[in-house]
């Protein structure tokens, strides 16, 4: 569940809160653009926007707020450096975030059914807070970065978009199919998972995947798009389906493309692939063996293995193999 369910819920059960977002962020800080955390007038905490001692001085601030009542929208840089004089956030791990202060009551219900509903919708709702408030809009353009304008301490403008999610697909329904569903889905993934078996348990048990598709893994590029930003996962039943998998797919551009497998499976795989006319260049854009090395051995380790490594591609730290 989001952080926007979650306050719907709070102020449908009449209680009033401050939110907390992080609306621009740089260098090292550990709050990033994005992050959201909030505070309720019975003290509950849910989210964070960077942790550490900047996110304990904050939390008492929200909760000095809450007993004054309603406020105008306001921002606070945080600035992690000892050697300044204003803003500091007390942590020193350099950077500095500047942090969105926001007051929840119940007449923010309508605003809050309307994020419900545009979240779940084909269109591109992008939220909007500035210094005015909170409003959604419709945008055409649509981005996966949020955008932060500040022209003083008292007027700015931070744009979201509220329905955007990254995109991954897991070849393959079984425990380790499973496990990462659970993982991505908590990252905040759009999950498509995909297997040829029917009535397998393990995807009719999969409730963290948004889609599941029984498809012929001969007809796979029926299912799966060409998307440059999308994310791929193959960890199918075996050797052969791997293998039928991988030459439907291997045309095409993702931006992560991981195949679950031992290095000597993956080297005589590869070696039949290049025999049937496929070049080495298409091969070393496959990530093998799948995962940051950990000594993984359960599904629920693999799992974060792997979603550890789709994490650092897409956070542009990660050479391919």
């Amino acid at each position: 569940m989001n952080i926007w369910n979650k306050i719907l819920e709070e102020l449908n059960q009449k209680k009033k809160l401050v939110l907390m977002c992080v609306l621009d962020s740089d260098g090292s800080s550990p709050g990033r653009q994005g992050f959201k955390m909030y505070v309720t007038d019975d003290h509950k905490l849910e989210g964070s926007i960077g942790g550490g001692i900047m996110e304990h001085k904050l939390i008492e601030l929200a909760k000095s707020l809450l007993d004054k009542g309603s406020f105008q929208p306001f921002i606070k840089k945080q600035i992690h450096r000892k050697n300044i004089e204003k803003e500091q956030s007390g942590m020193i791990c350099s950077g500095e975030q500047t942090i969105g202060f926001y007051h929840f009551d119940d007449s923010a219900l309508p605003f809050l059914e309307k994020i419900n509903t545009n979240s779940k919708s084909k269109d591109h709702p992008f939220l909007i807070l500035n210094h005015y408030g909170f409003n959604l809009i419709e945008d055409e353009f649509t981005t996966s970065k949020s955008n932060f304008e500040s022209r003083s301490p008292k007027e700015w403008t931070y744009k979201e978009s509220i329905n955007h999610k990254l995109m991954v697909h897991i070849i393959g329904g079984g425990h380790v199919g499973l496990a990462l569903s659970q993982v991505m889905n908590q990252l905040d993934f759009h999950v498509k998972i995909y297997d040829e078996r029917n009535n397998l348990n393990t995807m009719e048990n999969n409730s963290y995947a948004h889609e599941r598709h029984v498809v012929n893994y001969q007809n796979l590029t029926e299912v799966i798009p060409d998307n440059s930003t999308d994310f791929l996962v193959l960890m199918s039943f075996g050797y052969r389906t791997d293998e039928t998998c991988i030459k439907q797919l291997l045309n095409r551009n993702y931006r992560y493309f991981g195949v679950m497998g031992s290095k000597s499976k993956m080297e005589t795989l590869f070696t039949s692939l290049l025999t049937d006319g496929f070049e080495q260049g298409q091969l070393d854009k496959i990530h093998t063996p799948i995962g940051i090395e950990i000594n993984s051995q359960t599904p629920m380790e693999i799992a974060i293995s792997v979603a550890a490594q789709i994490i650092a591609v897409k956070n542009g730290k990660f050479l391919i193999n």
